[in-house]
């Protein structure tokens, strides 16, 4: 809401504010002090983007006391789920929810594999042969598996590794 005010606001506001990175443009608005004046446009304005700084500092700070207790939590239930390579607090824990939510379902890490909507079904025609995802399954344990995929691929020697050899056989990413 913040960027989408700056690129209605006036020129001036919109040139002192509009090149800022997100964190300092939080923290210049908190502080910024629009005159009483009214009648002026720019202080109705500076107005409303300083209430809505000081809305996101105040959510910033409960969302990261909240993020702070679910990371405890997933550590005091299965403290081995957080040293995955790229599984934070927030990612573990919907893993955790999903799995927690179906422990009958799980048997084997090819049941696993379809709660989480990520096991290979053949769609292969003729001479091709090929393999799609499975498009059910649990949508937030799907969700957070690319999460950790999407990091891995950027940090992880390891799945970099996997990717380029893939990639050279031929494969896409998606693949």
């Amino acid at each position: 809401t913040i960027k989408s005010m700056l690129v209605t606001a006036p020129d001036d506001i919109r040139t002192r504010y509009g090149t800022m990175t997100n964190h300092t443009l939080v923290n210049a608005l908190v502080y910024c002090r629009p005159s009483p004046d009214l009648s002026d446009p720019r202080n109705g304005v500076l107005t409303s983007l300083k209430i809505l700084a000081t809305t996101y500092r105040a959510l910033r700070v409960q969302c990261d006391e909240l993020e702070a207790r679910i990371a405890a939590l997933v550590s005091m239930i299965n403290p081995h789920v957080s040293n995955i390579v790229g599984c934070g607090a927030l990612v573990s824990a919907d893993l955790l929810i999903s799995i927690g939510d179906n422990p009958e379902r799980i048997h084997s890490e090819a049941a696993l594999a379809h709660l989480c909507g990520v096991a290979p079904l053949p769609a292969s025609s003729g001479r091709t042969n090929r393999h799609r995802l499975n498009r059910g399954g649990d949508r937030r344990a799907n969700s957070a598996l690319y999460r950790i995929a999407l990091v891995r691929m950027r940090y992880d020697q390891r799945t970099k590794a996997y990717v380029a050899r893939r990639t050279a056989e031929g494969l896409s990413k998606k693949e």
